[in-house]
């Protein structure tokens, strides 16, 4: 069989002439040499020379508007009043830029998004597994337990095994937990009634309170030594010098 080659004067074919996305067999939209090897978007606003428009909607330092002025204007004013012009909202139509300290106003940003972060509070759900058959000392200490968790702001889930002929017995399961929960009402509630989950029987309690609250009453118990202590000392009365 003789191999004949493409005349020069005849188009390239196949996937070289493609003009839409490339494609996968499946259908599926393969990345292209520049999207994968390209850095990341940056995601900062623009400023100063950077905003590329021939007019902006101008805001003033206090909120004031100025209204639509040309974008060198802006930057004058901008130079005059020792600020940054900055884009604040590129999709408008003229994009809308105010004039601002960037660099005080990045600083600040980046202050309250850390006590953002301090502030929030993740919920912690702790689990404590009992047996139907409990001896009452462990039973008395799984409950100090319990007990412990609700008062930090946790939740509970509380736990029954079943095992063996126990399974035939899932009554005792239940009275176990609802003496639980009623001997630990004063600390939390009920979220989730005591169900049959396969061989376990399972109820989750909540705490009465948030675990903020709880957050915040240690902090304030581990600060009072510190603080209490140079009082303490300033109250003791000097000892006498003897004769």
């Amino acid at each position: 069989m003789r191999w004949h080659s493409r005349p020069a004067h005849l188009p390239v074919s196949g996937p070289l002439l493609m003009r839409g996305p490339a494609l996968s067999p499946d259908g599926e939209r393969l990345r292209t040499r520049h999207a994968t090897q390209g850095g990341a978007i940056s995601v900062e606003p623009r400023i100063n020379d950077r905003i590329r428009v021939p007019e902006v909607r101008l805001v003033g330092p206090n909120g004031e508007q100025v209204g639509i002025v040309r974008i060198e204007d802006a930057l004058r004013l901008a130079v005059e009043s020792d600020l940054d012009l900055v884009e604040v909202a590129p999709n408008g139509k003229p994009p809308v830029c105010k004039l601002m300290d960037y660099g005080k106003f990045k600083y600040e940003s980046a202050v309250k998004a850390r006590e953002d972060r301090k502030k929030q509070v993740n919920t912690v759900i702790k689990e404590m597994k009992l047996r139907p058959k409990i001896d009452p000392h462990d039973y008395e200490t799984k409950k100090g337990h319990v007990v412990r968790f609700l008062k930090q702001g946790d939740k509970v889930k509380i736990t029954i095994m079943f095992r063996g002929r126990e399974q035939s017995r899932p009554e005792l399961g239940y009275r176990l937990l609802q003496r639980m929960a009623e001997e630990i009402v004063d600390y939390g509630v009920v979220e989730s009634s005591p169900k049959q989950d396969g061989r376990n029987m399972i109820m989750v309690v909540a705490p009465t309170r948030k675990k903020a609250e709880a957050q915040a009453e240690r902090h304030a118990a581990r600060q009072a030594p510190a603080t209490e202590s140079p009082a303490a000392q300033a109250a003791e009365p000097e000892a006498e010098p003897s004769a």
